[in-house]
């Protein structure tokens, strides 16, 4: 349980960081503002288009009598517009990542220089960054959209269908939120494709303290916009702390001071690296 509070922790202290540096969070909230005007119209078109998707999709009970009829078809919507929601949910921190690269990048080196005045770097150019970012992201759909469909026809299961799948659909969403979240500090530190995922199971109470909750506020309108920037900076935190690198905020100076004459922007040495490149 002591994994569990202090996954939440690193989300609260991630809040509070942010909250202190009020330009990183201003900037910080404009890549998920876009994206989630881009989400929101597209679940909006999602919810115009669901009965008629499920009735294309099941011919098959055009000739049941009512009530059966609509039962059935309203149950698969339900599901089929719960996981599209998921689906958004995960897929809304990767595309958010994506655009917002160059600063949430900034914004976990700000977090590291203030606590060790070091902030590893992958050295590699923009480009190849969003090349390693989309592949990583395009991994994590894959098996978000593997557990999606199996929560799906989970869903069909009596009782537990209703009760547990829901619970355990917000767990996967919560452990995929946090790996898409921790990517940015590990990338830095050019950790192996393979070892993150591995870090990340090794303590799931830890990532499900953190993930959770986020998943729950990312479902309240407009919040996810606020909270991105302290999700990033609590995830940079959560990564130092699955790499065994303090996590304490007591002790260096704030990072605008660490960083006087580089734009606010730590360049540090890299350190901290684990492993050969993922990069080849």
């Amino acid at each position: 349980m002591r994994d569990l509070a202090a996954g939440l922790g690193y989300l609260m202290k991630g809040q509070r960081w942010v909250a202190r540096h009020p330009r990183s969070w201003g900037l910080g909230m404009v890549p998920a503002l876009i994206t989630l005007v881009g989400y929101v119209a597209a679940l909006i078109a999602l919810g115009w288009w669901t009965d008629d998707v499920i009735a294309w999709l099941t011919p098959f009970v055009d000739d049941w009598g009512t009530p059966w009829l609509g039962l059935f078809r309203g149950a698969l919507a339900v599901l089929f517009f719960g996981g599209c929601l998921l689906l958004a949910l995960i897929t809304f921190t990767a595309v958010t990542l994506l655009v917002g690269q160059p600063f949430y990048e900034s914004l976990s080196e700000r977090v590291d220089l203030a606590l060790d005045g070091h902030a590893p770097s992958s050295g590699l150019p923009l480009w190849r960054e969003l090349l390693v970012s989309a592949r990583e992201s395009t991994a994590v759909l894959v098996r978000v959209a593997l557990w999606g469909t199996l929560l799906f026809a989970a869903g069909f299961l009596p009782v537990i269908g209703q009760t547990a799948i829901p619970a355990v659909g917000f767990c996967v969403s919560g452990f995929f939120l946090t790996e898409e979240l921790t990517a940015v500090a590990l990338a830095r530190r050019r950790v192996p494709l393979a070892e993150p995922l591995r870090l990340l199971r090794s303590r799931k109470l830890l990532v499900l303290g953190f993930g959770v909750p986020l998943t729950l506020l990312f479902l309240v309108p407009l919040a996810a916009v606020i909270v991105m920037p302290g999700a990033v900076a609590g995830a940079t935190l959560l990564a130092r702390d699955l790499l065994g690198e303090p996590t304490s905020d007591d002790g260096p100076a704030p990072c605008e001071a660490a960083t006087a004459g580089t734009g606010g922007v730590g360049t540090g040495a890299p350190h901290g690296s684990v492993g050969p490149t993922p990069y080849g």
